[in-house]
C-alpha cells in the first residue's frame, strides 16, 4: 500500500515535469530523453545489482512492458486528440480497473473482499467525479467512436500490463528467486522501449513532413533546442515517473494485488491537481475538489481494510 501512494505522489510530481519539459524541448525530445534516461540508469543498476535481463520471470515482465507501455501507451497517445485529456484520463484510469481486477481473478485466483471492491470503487467514484467532462467542462475535441474504442485499448494495456507483471513475480518466486522493484522495472521498461520509441519517431517525422509546405511555400514552425532548464525539467521527469515512480509500482504489484494498487495510482490525476494550482497558479473548480476529497477517503479506508 505503501508503494503503491508513493507510485502516486511520484507520478503527479512526474507529470509537472513532463509538462513544463515539453514546453522547452518539444514533445518528441522530452519524452524520448525521459525514457532513455530511465533505460540507462535502471539498466545500469539492474545488471550491477540485480538479475539484468535474467530471471525466470523475465518473459513475463517484458510481455507486461509490451502490452501496457507499449500497447496500451500507443493506444492512450492516440486517443488522446479523438476524446481530449480527461475523458483519455478518465477512461484509461477506470476501466482499467475492473479489467485488472478480473482478468487476476480468472487468471491467477487472486480474490478481494467486498470492503475492498467497495473502496475501490468509491476511489474511482471520486476520480470519475473530479475529471468527467460537463456541460461547463466539455471535452476539448469532438469524441468519435474509435476514440472511445482506444481509450478502452488503453485501459486494458494497463490492467492486464499489471497482471502480467503480477504472474511474473509469481514465476519468479516459484523458481526459488527474488527480484527488486528497478530491475522488475527495467525489464518491464525494455519490453515496451522499442514500441514507444517507434511512436515518437513516427510523430516527429509526420509533424517535419506535414510542416515542410502549406499551399506550395514552405513554413516557418517554433523549433525547441536543447537547453539547461529543459534538460533539468526531461531528468526530474525520468527519476519521478519512469525510474523510481515505476520501480515503485513494481513493488506494489510484488506484494499487493493490482485490484487494490490500480485504484490508489488512479488518484495521480488529482495529486496533480493541488500541485499545478502551487506551481502554476491553475485555481481547481469546486467539483474538483469534490472528488479529490471522496477519492482520498477511499484511499485511506482502503489501505486500513483487512
Amino acid at each position: 500500500m505503501l508503494a503503491a501512494i508513493l507510485t502516486t505522489l511520484l507520478w503527479s510530481g512526474a507529470a509537472i515535469m513532463s509538462q513544463r519539459s515539453i514546453k522547452e524541448l518539444g514533445t518528441v525530445r522530452a519524452n524520448l530523453g525521459r525514457l532513455l534516461i530511465a533505460f540507462v540508469v535502471l539498466g545500469a543498476y539492474a545488471h550491477i545489482f540485480g538479475l539484468g535481463l535474467g530471471g525466470a520471470g523475465r518473459d513475463m515482465f517484458l510481455w507486461s512492458g509490451v502490452i501496457g507501455m507499449g500497447l496500451g501507451d500507443l493506444a492512450l497517445f492516440a486517443a488522446l486528440p479523438r476524446l481530449g485529456a480527461r475523458l483519455t484520463v478518465l477512461m484509461c484510469q477506470c476501466i482499467a480497473v475492473p479489467i485488472a481486477m478480473a482478468t487476476e481473478w480468472g487468471w491467477l485466483g487472486t480474490t478481494l473482499t467486498f470492503e475492498q471492491i467497495g473502496w475501490a470503487t468509491v476511489i474511482l467514484a471520486g476520480v470519475a467525479i473530479a475529471l468527467m467532462p460537463s456541460k461547463g467542462q466539455p471535452p476539448s475535441v469532438k469524441v468519435t467512436s474509435f476514440g472511445l474504442l482506444l481509450g478502452i485499448l488503453a485501459a486494458a494495456g494497463q490492467g492486464v500490463g499489471a497482471v502480467l507483471s503480477r504472474r511474473a513475480y509469481e514465476i519468479t518466486t516459484e523458481a526459488g528467486m527474488t527480484i527488486d522493484g528497478i530491475t522488475a522495472a527495467y525489464q518491464r521498461i525494455s519490453g515496451g522501449l522499442l514500441i514507444t520509441i517507434g511512436y515518437f519517431v513516427f510523430v516527429w517525422y509526420r509533424e517535419r513532413r506535414q510542416s515542410q509546405s502549406i499551399n506550395g511555400t514552405t513554413a516557418t514552425i517554433p523549433t525547441h533546442r536543447f537547453n539547461r532548464r529543459g534538460m533539468g525539467y526531461m531528468f526530474g521527469n525520468a527519476m519521478l515517473g519512469p525510474i523510481i515512480g515505476v520501480s515503485c509500482y513494481q513493488w506494489a504489484l510484488a506484494t499487493t494485488p493490482s485490484g487494490i494498487v490500480l485504484p490508489i495510482v488512479a488518484t495521480t490525476p488529482l495529486v496533480i491537481i493541488p500541485l499545478t494550482y502551487w506551481f502554476e497558479g491553475d485555481r481547481p473548480s469546486r467539483r474538483s475538489l469534490l472528488g479529490g476529497v471522496i477519492a482520498v477517503a477511499g484511499v485511506v479506508a482502503l489501505t486500513l481494510v483487512r
